[in-house]
């Protein structure tokens, strides 16, 4: 008996089919191993997403802690807030903080319950979004401090100030230090590095219009005393008493001025 001969193109077409099943088949079974990776990765990138926008305290306090080089004594205020409380009670509601990264300090300082505000007191360069968003909400001004400042009498409890008077000279002290103790009402906290401390921060004379002067303690009491302006004892011994409780020895100089009548 002969044998019809097989059709090659059948062949090819059955050959064909037989492939096409199971690629299909392939297909249907990676489809759930493909479908759990996306769903890992889009997880991983919306977890981002909302760290990147929302921010976290952990990362505020690590870019104050990071600030360019040297000492850095507004870093210092977020150690020392404790301290403060104890020292100044519930009558710390309302702070106004002055100096640079007030951008960054001040959403730290609204985590513990206090009512702050912030002026930066030089033109800021590469605005975070964070820092954009606390402009434009009025929480943080930037503002020339060698000028009368944008509030009115006793607007704010107490004026913490970091990191911007050791930039100033005494031509312009005489003017920002009764400033300060203007728009407070229950005292201000300065805090002032030690002579020797090394504050080389990039572009310090460019952004600052001088090198940091870091004076010594007899000579802020000096100008203290010539410019009017009176020491709270006993605001300065509470600090140090809780500081000797909680064995913390600040990195700045810290004084304790009270506000005007």
């Amino acid at each position: 008996m002969s044998r019809r001969p097989v059709n090659p193109s059948r062949r090819l077409a059955d050959g064909g089919s037989i492939s096409f099943v199971s690629s299909i088949k392939a297909k249907s079974q990676n489809s759930p191993l493909l479908s759990i990776g996306l769903v890992i990765v889009g997880a991983i990138l919306l977890i981002g997403f909302i760290y990147s926008s929302s921010g976290g305290s952990s990362g505020d306090i690590k870019d104050v802690s990071k600030l360019e080089g040297g000492a850095s004594c507004t870093s210092e205020v977020l150690h020392a807030l404790p301290i403060l409380k104890k020292a100044y009670g519930d009558s710390m509601r309302k702070v106004l903080h002055v100096g640079p990264d007030s951008c960054l300090l001040v959403p730290s300082l609204l985590e513990e319950d206090t009512e702050v505000w912030g002026i930066e007191p030089y033109e800021l360069d590469d605005v975070s979004a964070k820092c954009k968003g606390l402009i434009r909400r009025g929480i943080v001004r930037v503002a020339d401090i060698k000028f009368p400042l944008p509030y009115r009498a006793k607007s704010f409890s107490h004026v913490i100030v970091s990191d911007a008077l050791d930039y100033l000279s005494p031509r312009y002290l005489n003017k920002t230090l009764p400033e300060l103790v203007r728009v407070s009402t229950d005292g201000v906290v300065i805090f002032s590095g030690y002579p020797g401390q090394q504050r080389a921060r990039g572009g310090e004379v460019s952004k600052f219009g001088r090198p940091a002067k870091l004076r010594s303690a007899s000579w802020w009491i000096r100008f203290f005393v010539q410019t009017g302006l009176e020491e709270n004892e006993t605001a300065g011994k509470k600090f140090a008493q809780a500081s000797a409780k909680k064995a913390y020895k600040p990195a700045c100089q810290v004084f304790h001025l009270k506000s005007y009548p």
